[in-house]
């Protein structure tokens, strides 16, 4: 689901009494539909919830993100984690530049992407 769709959820949830944190990596586009509680992680997009593999990253993020619901109330709250993806920002250069693959490297991504994809819409029908 969207950063935007998510935040847009939490504000009508939160209009009928009930809390929310909404979790993210797309700072401005999160910050833009208005979430009443925010917990900002500087990773790349699709790592909400804390770097993959990494059950202490996960466990800091959650843990901020509940943290929140003590600290902020309900009006356009931004926290931002004290995690970092990398020792250095160089992979917001990287990040999405596929300049450097070839054709053929790039629909293999593109067919291993929609091979997930698939995965994860057979699951959620079963």
């Amino acid at each position: 689901m969207c950063h935007q769709s998510v935040s847009l959820i939490a504000r009508y949830l939160e209009a009928h009494d009930i809390a929310t944190v909404v979790m993210g990596c797309a700072r401005d586009i999160v910050e833009f539909a208005n979430p009443p509680r925010f917990f900002w992680s500087d990773f790349p997009l699709g790592h909400s919830a804390g770097k993959p593999h990494d059950p202490a990253s996960q466990d800091a993020t959650l843990r901020g993100a509940l943290a929140l619901f003590d600290s902020a109330g309900p009006g356009d709250s931004t926290a931002v984690s004290p995690q970092r993806w990398a020792s250095s920002d160089s992979w917001k250069q990287d990040f999405m530049d596929v300049s450097h693959l070839s054709a053929d490297d790039i629909a293999k991504l593109r067919a291993a992407h929609e091979r997930v994809r698939e995965a994860k819409a057979g699951g959620a029908s079963s």
